[in-house]
């Protein structure tokens, strides 16, 4: 009986996270991460393997879960007419390069930091969601390009890379001030997560190949039994979330989902110095 509670904790922990992570995919545009990381935080332990690898493990395990998750809401979009593909056409070779240096310094850096980054992360991608927009204001009707669009769609890589999102949230930040509404937006959003989080999976599972102390289950720091668990549950919500994003106004959600960041900024925040 003992047995079957470790197995089953974990289970209906990381398919209650694919859930969530699938809806609030849909409806925000961002790749879920944010519902993810925090969850197998609390799930991996259950599986084994120490302390300091669980920070990497969650992290890479995210970006796995988000091939699926930004796929997926990525198409109902798409069917809707929403996605600018132009966009990712244009951003996906500097979102890749930041991707991969994103990878590389995960890899150097010890889990404590990387959960304070998480946190930290958490924190300001937060306040988008609970502030109000600066009186609407539009500063061009043009994307970035050139320098401007490398520095961007590459930091853009990076920073996704090192907390394990999808990095929907800037997008969305950066296409609503050059003229895009918040519907095309969020809808392109989801594509930018695809980019980021393919190579991301990638590199986290080749650069924990060698590591010991992972959990049960992980290939490199990519944890498969969590990715089957979560995808699966978030294939499902994605769609719904993608459903309201485009026949409810959700400020109101919008807010609820900042105040769910602040809160888990927090826990990160007393994790990172528990550890």
């Amino acid at each position: 009986m003992a047995h079957l509670s470790t197995v089953l904790i974990p289970l209906a922990a990381m398919l209650g996270a694919g859930l969530f992570a699938g809806f609030a995919a849909g409806i925000f545009g961002i790749g879920g991460g944010f519902v993810v990381v925090p969850a197998l935080f609390v799930v991996l332990p259950l599986l084994g393997g120490t302390p300091e690898a669980i920070a990497h493990v969650a992290i890479g395990t995210s970006a796995a879960t988000i091939i699926v998750t930004s796929i997926r809401s990525l198409l109902a979009h798409a069917k809707r007419g929403a996605v600018e593909f132009e966009i990712l056409r244009a951003w996906a070779p500097w979102i890749v390069v930041g991707d991969g240096i994103g990878v590389l310094l995960a890899g150097r850096v010890d889990g404590h930091v990387l959960t304070m980054i998480f946190a930290v992360g958490v924190f300001l991608m937060s306040l988008n969601f609970l502030l109000p927009k600066i009186g609407g204001k539009v500063i061009s009707q043009d994307m970035p390009s050139g320098v401007a669009r490398m520095g961007i769609a590459g930091g853009l890589g990076t920073f996704s890379a090192l907390l394990g999102i999808g990095g929907g949230t800037i997008a969305i930040m950066v296409m609503t001030l050059c003229g895009r509404s918040i519907h095309r937006a969020i809808a392109t959003a989801s594509g930018i997560g695809t980019l980021i989080a393919i190579p991301s999976a990638i590199g986290f599972a080749i650069i924990g190949l060698k590591e010991g102390g992972l959990p049960w289950g992980s290939l490199g720091y990519v944890n498969i039994p969590a990715v089957i668990a979560i995808s699966c549950m978030s294939i499902i919500t994605a769609p719904w979330g993608v459903a309201a994003a485009h026949s409810l106004p959700a400020p109101l959600l919008k807010r609820v989902f900042g105040v769910y960041l602040i809160f888990i900024a927090f826990v990160m925040f007393r994790n990172a110095l528990k550890m």
